[in-house]
């Protein structure tokens, strides 16, 4: 796309890069979002615009991944592949690049629940965890290289501390004995070019033999070292270069492992710039809540657009459309009224679009493809150049006219305008007409009149107007598309102060066709704001309509659905009865019949009895099969765990639900709330009712728990501040962190307690080392904190 720096200057579009820019969480992102430009080619944009809503996605879902403190590899790499020796700084932040790999790895493969176009740049990076902890284990802050690092390095410094400590001891004796301390201007041990040494008084330098490596300022001590000490400082030298060339050795050794990762190091160090400049695209349009504009041939329909650089509070939104009905739009209205707002918006947007950032508008906006975007804005007269304002313009309107194309998208502000305004006027439709051979889509403002009567009479352009409040005199800055709009100049001079009388005669003083055109434009427009009014009556009468209409609606399908299901149930529980009964009444018959044949038996009370226990139970079986509560009681239900306290629990004898007050004694009884009764009953009287169980949110809210992990997942952070607290208060804040991870799938966290007494972290290891959520913990590493921060990993 050809897209010069006057037009991302006059557009504003570096102050959209700068946003960009300051959303993006490493310096090479910043880099990438400020150096971004639109492009023409539709498969690029489209892709560009799914990988921002994909970001955009990500953030709601999980948040903001980390990318820790990612620096430029390229220098120190390619110097290492030369076989030079990096210094522990770049090793560190190759150490850190590895770190946040892994990290982004896990963020995207933990609770994954969709696909997206991100997977991809995702999956390329290539996380080396034995290099990294090789690095981090051998170098534990810029410039201290661990004991750890080697065997020969540990070897090394315990000697270099038994020669310390076997000079300290030597010196010791020098500041401690009466024979010698009389000697010294201070009982001290100190250190002059690499050696211990001890401050003798100058008036006394033949009592302590030794060498003499120093002369204080007053010229009143010398800093001597005893003979007994030469050969244990000569060896303490000699333990110093064999550390720093051991030193030297491992640097090397870790440079050399760095050069053969040198690849992948740098693909790491690309995908992950790409990545969080993608984010920050993301976060941009979370910020101003965009959406992505649909890609047409030709149509601009730009719906509820906001400029994104006006405040969210004030903005008001503007609808355009160009490229159908229309390809040229004159926009007219009076200054501060909104005009180059909007010629902006357009402009603006297309270039947000086509650089993949959403655009903050509504739902269904709809952008072309242009190959450039030419604009003439402002007044850029200049002394040094003799140009005047008129000469400005005309100078940028040739460059226009030169290079405009059928995808140009063409923005004049005030075009003809600083001439002779008859003469100005018929250059503007001229410079339009010639545009729109071209086949460009045109905007432009003006406040010729002879511009909208140009809009009504020709064909495929449209008159548009900024709206003006003139009894405030204040611009709403509504766009009115379809209506040319008054400058309003008498109005707001009489407002300000100007003399009736002068206002008049300046009124008579233009021509009566120029009166009528504008007395017509001015009955349009009251005509236009009755119509308005009227239609946003209407529609708040409407609306309301079909609310009331949805809520009848609603409560009428509630009812019969009520009343349906309330039928259904009679009629089948009379179905049941009424099968009850008849086969009751006919057990009961045949029963009597048998009485009656056995009535001249002997044993027929017996025979009575045994009818009557016969009857009884087969008029429950009925009842059962007819009363679904009692039916509940079948022996088949087993409970699906034991009962605790508690539980909610549904009583089969009185048709009630009821919460669990104690666990079940020795003979099967429990204690249960129902309303405010309490009672007690059997075990096998209750069924367990599983409800889905609820939990509370940072902000006090309850929500279910198979939501719990998604919310939790999207606004957990892997790092905790617990800076200022005590131990208490940090462990309970700790605890319930710790639960946010496991839900939210992170296997490893900080806990930020800053270093300063070391109570705190004390504190918190304490707890750490019971608890049995945590599989190991320990100190930062430089660049994760240092001592400042715990590390600490999750089973």
């Amino acid at each position: 796309m050809r897209f010069g720096e006057r037009e991302k200057i006059l557009l504003e579009y570096d102050k959209i890069l700068e946003m960009l820019a300051a959303l993006a969480p490493t310096t090479g992102a910043k880099e990438r979002a400020r150096a971004l430009t639109p492009d023409d080619d539709a498969d690029v944009v489209r892709a560009r615009l799914r990988a921002t809503g994909d970001a955009m996605r990500l953030l709601g879902e999980k948040g903001m991944p980390s990318f820790g403190r990612i620096e430029d590899p390229t220098d120190a790499l390619t110097r290492a592949a030369r076989g030079a020796t990096l210094t522990t700084r770049e090793l560190l932040d190759i150490a850190g690049i590895l770190r946040t790999a892994r990290g982004l790895l896990e963020y995207i493969r933990t609770n994954r629940r969709f696909e997206t176009s991100l997977d991809e740049i995702f999956e390329r990076l290539l996380p080396d965890r034995k290099l990294e902890e090789r690095i981090t284990r051998s170098i534990v802050g810029e410039d201290v290289i661990a004991d750890e690092a080697s065997p020969a390095l540990s070897d090394i410094r315990r000697k270099i501390r038994a020669a310390n400590n076997r000079i300290k001891e030597t010196l010791q004796h020098y500041i401690t004995s009466t024979t010698y301390a009389k000697f010294l201007q201070e009982n001290i041990v100190t250190m002059r070019n690499g050696r211990y040494v001890i401050p003798v008084r100058v008036e006394n330098k033949n009592e302590i033999k030794g060498l003499i490596h120093d002369t204080s300022a007053s010229g009143a001590t010398i800093f001597v070292e005893p003979m007994a000490v030469v050969d244990a400082n000569n060896e303490l030298s000699m333990l110093a270069s064999k550390e720093q060339h051991e030193i030297d050795r491992i640097l090397f050794e870790l440079s050399g492992a760095v050069a053969g990762e040198e690849g992948a190091l740098a693909l790491n160090y690309a995908n992950m710039t790409e990545l969080a400049f993608l984010f920050a695209c993301g976060k941009l349009a979370e910020k101003m809540r965009g959406i992505c504009p649909e890609l047409s041939a030709r149509e601009v329909d730009l719906r509820r657009a906001r400029h994104p650089l006006i405040d969210p509070e004030r903005v008001v939104p503007i609808s355009v459309t160009l490229g159908g009905e229309w390809d040229t739009l004159i926009i007219t209205g009076p200054n501060t009224g909104g005009k180059t707002v909007t010629l902006k918006t357009l402009g603006l947007f297309a270039l947000m679009a086509q650089s993949g950032l959403f655009i903050p508008a509504d739902d269904g906006s709809r952008l072309p493809l242009f190959d450039s975007v030419l604009v003439d804005l402002g007044d850029e007269q200049s002394i040094e150049q003799s140009l005047s304002t008129f000469s400005s313009h005309m100078t940028h309107i040739v460059s226009i006219v030169r290079e405009v194309t059928a995808r140009s998208l063409v923005l004049f502000d005030e075009l003809g305008a600083g001439t002779d305004p008859v003469e100005g006027a018929a250059l503007a439709v001229a410079v339009i007409g010639a545009v729109r051979r071209a086949g460009a889509l045109v905007a432009a403002t003006t406040h010729y009149a002879e511009l909208k009567a140009f809009a009504i009479e020709e064909a495929g352009v449209q008159n548009a107007s900024c709206e003006f409040d003139v009894a405030t005199l204040r611009p709403t800055y509504r766009l009115i598309v379809g209506a040319p709009g008054k400058s309003n100049a008498f109005a707001i001079s009489e407002k300000l102060g100007l003399p009736r009388e002068v206002v008049e005669n300046a009124k008579a003083l233009v021509s009566a066709e120029n009166r009528r055109f504008e007395n017509v434009i001015e009955k349009l427009e009251a005509s236009r704001l009755a119509a308005d009014r009227d239609r946003e009556a209407a529609a708040k009468e409407l609306a309301a309509a079909a609310s009331e209409r949805a809520r009848v609606a609603g409560m009428t399908e509630g009812t019969l659905a009520a009343a349906k299901k309330t039928l259904e149930d009679a009629q089948s529980k009379a179905a049941a009865l009424i099968g009850s009964a008849r086969a009751s009444s006919d057990y009961i018959f045949a029963q009597l019949e048998a009485v009656r044949r056995e009535r001249e038996s002997a044993n027929l009370g017996e025979k009575l009895d045994e009818t009557r226990r016969a009857v009884r139970a087969h008029l429950r079986e009925n009842a059962d099969r007819l009363d679904p509560v009692e039916n509940r009681s079948n022996e088949n239900y087993r409970l699906p765990r034991p009962l605790r306290e508690g539980d909610t629990v549904y009583l089969v004898d009185i048709d009630k639900k009821g919460v669990l007050l104690s666990a079940p004694d020795r003979g099967g009884n429990v204690l249960v709330q129902t309303g405010i009764l309490r009672t007690k009953s059997k075990v096998a009287n209750l069924r367990l009712i599983e409800e889905e169980a609820s939990l509370d949110t940072a902000d006090g809210k309850k929500i279910p728990a198979s939501r719990y992990g998604t919310k939790v997942s999207r606004e957990f952070h892997d790092e905790i501040d617990l800076r200022g607290k005590t131990g208490d208060e940090a462990w309970a804040e700790v605890d319930k962190y710790l639960d946010g991870a496991q839900f939210s799938g992170f296997h490893t966290v900080r806990l930020i307690h800053g270093k300063g007494t070391g109570a705190l972290r004390t504190a918190l290891w304490k707890c750490l080392k019971k608890d049995p959520r945590v599989a190991s913990f320990r100190i930062g590493q430089y660049g994760e904190g240092d001592g400042g921060v715990t590390v600490v990993e999750l089973r």
